[in-house]
């Protein structure tokens, strides 16, 4: 059975191991500023910082876990993210952002993991 926030889990630590295999650190999980956001998975390689925000969605569902980033949601990845670089002190790192798109099965299974940019 579907469960919104066991499916989330499920769908960040799926992003988290793609990243790891492919050579990230993570240096941040769920990441949260009161009362301006919070960052699901930061990631750190070379002199880059990653920001992911993770998107789980159903496969039934009409709006693909891309387009569910929308403007207000991007604002507040982006302050946030300001924010945490400043406090941990990466002022010096390159910064991008990407979208951790993952689509799961009515079981909550995950069917298919995408990794994009977005802005």
């Amino acid at each position: 059975m579907y469960d919104k926030n066991r499916t989330g889990l499920a769908g960040e630590d799926a992003v988290a191991r793609v990243m790891l295999r492919k050579g990230f650190r993570l240096i941040a999980r769920n990441y949260t500023v009161q009362g301006i956001g919070e960052l699901d998975l930061v990631f750190l390689r070379d002199s880059t910082i990653y920001v992911v925000e993770v998107r789980s969605r159903l496969t039934t569902d009409w709006q693909s876990p891309i387009e569910s980033i929308a403007g207000s949601k991007r604002r507040k990845v982006l302050r946030t993210a300001r924010i945490f670089i400043c406090r941990e002190g990466y002022t010096e790192y390159d910064v991008i952002f990407l979208a951790g798109c993952v689509t799961h099965n009515r079981e909550g299974l995950v069917q298919k993991i995408e990794i994009i940019p977005f802005e």
